[in-house]
C-alpha cells in the first residue's frame, strides 16, 4: 500500500511538505529531522526548500514544498486514515500560505479519506482560516473528515489546548508524545487524545502516573483515549499495555 504507516493511529502518511524547526521540548528529539539526516538526506537535496539560504540548501530538514505530492491523495483509491505531514508541520512559518490552501483544497476535495492534521502551532491554524474562510462549511468549519490536532508533551505547552480549542474543526484531537511530565488539562471541546512515550537512543522517561492521571481525565470527560507505546530505545520496546489492556479509542466521527 503506497504511503502506508507503522503509527498505530493511522492508516497512511502524505507528505506535500517536509521540514520544521524546533518550538519547544518535545521537539529534542524530533524522530522526523533524524530520519531525514541519517536515512533519506539525498531525496530532499533534490528539491530547494521554500527559504532558498546555502544553509537550508545543506540541510536536509529544512522546509520544503513538494507539490508533484499534491495528487497522492487521489490514487489512493481506498479510503483511509491520512497523516498529514508527518515529517513537518503544515502551519510552520516558512510554508507559504497559498499551498497551505492548496493542500487543504486537496482534502477537501478528495473526501473518501480521514486526514489528520497536527502542529505544534495552532495559533497559526486559528489565523489561517480566519483568513480563508471559504475552506470551510456552512456551518463555519472544515468538515468531519478533516481533524486538527496540536502536541502537549508537558505543562509547558498546555496552552496549545485553548489555540486548538479556538480552530474551526468538528474533530480537535492532542497528541501527548512525548509525554515528559504530568499534565492538568481541561478536554473541552477535545474528541480525541493520544499519548506516548519518547523512543531513540536520548528518549526520555514517561511515569505511569501521568499516563494514567490522563486516561482517567479521558473517562471522566468521555473523551476517546488511545495508548500509542511506552517508548524506550525503539518505539515498541516498552509495549502497548497500560492497566493489562490496549486502548485503542478513535472520535466517533470517521470518515473510514
Amino acid at each position: 500500500m503506497p504511503g502506508k504507516s507503522s503509527i498505530e493511529w493511522t492508516n497512511a502518511t502524505w507528505n506535500p511538505v517536509t521540514g520544521c524547526t524546533k518550538v519547544s521540548r518535545g521537539c529534542d528529539n524530533c524522530y522526523a529531522a533524524t530520519l531525514a539526516r541519517r536515512r533519506l538526506s539525498h531525496l530532499y537535496v533534490r528539491s530547494l526548500p521554500v527559504v532558498d539560504t546555502p544553509e537550508n540548501r545543506e540541510d536536509p530538514f529544512a522546509v520544503r514544498v513538494w507539490p508533484e505530492r499534491l495528487t497522492q491523495p487521489a490514487s489512493w483509491r481506498d479510503p483511509r486514515m491520512i497523516f498529514v505531514n508527518s515529517m513537518s508541520d503544515m502551519f510552520h512559518s516558512d510554508i507559504p500560505e497559498d499551498y497551505v490552501r492548496q493542500v487543504f483544497e486537496v482534502m477537501l476535495e478528495v473526501s473518501h479519506h480521514t486526514y489528520q492534521v497536527l502542529t505544534k502551532r495552532p495559533g497559526r491554524a486559528k489565523r489561517f482560516f480566519s483568513r480563508n474562510p471559504d475552506l470551510l462549511g456552512e456551518d463555519t468549519k472544515l468538515p468531519p473528515h478533516i481533524w486538527l490536532g496540536t502536541s502537549v508533551e508537558d505543562q509547558a505547552a498546555v496552552f496549545r489546548v485553548q489555540q486548538l480549542r479556538d480552530v474551526p474543526a468538528h474533530v480537535r484531537f492532542l497528541s501527548c508524545e512525548p509525554l515528559l511530565g504530568p499534565l492538568d488539562l481541561d478536554l473541552e471541546q477535545i474528541h480525541w487524545v493520544i499519548v506516548g512515550g519518547e523512543s531513540g537512543a536520548g528518549h526520555r522517561p514517561m511515569e505511569e502516573a501521568w499516563v494514567e492521571e490522563i486516561r482517567d481525565e479521558c473517562l471522566r470527560s468521555g473523551v476517546p483515549f488511545f495508548f500509542k507505546q511506552w517508548g524506550g530505545y525503539t518505539p515498541k520496546a516498552g509495549g502497548r499495555e497500560l492497566a493489562d489492556r490496549t486502548w485503542d479509542e478513535f472520535p466517533e466521527l470517521v470518515a473510514v
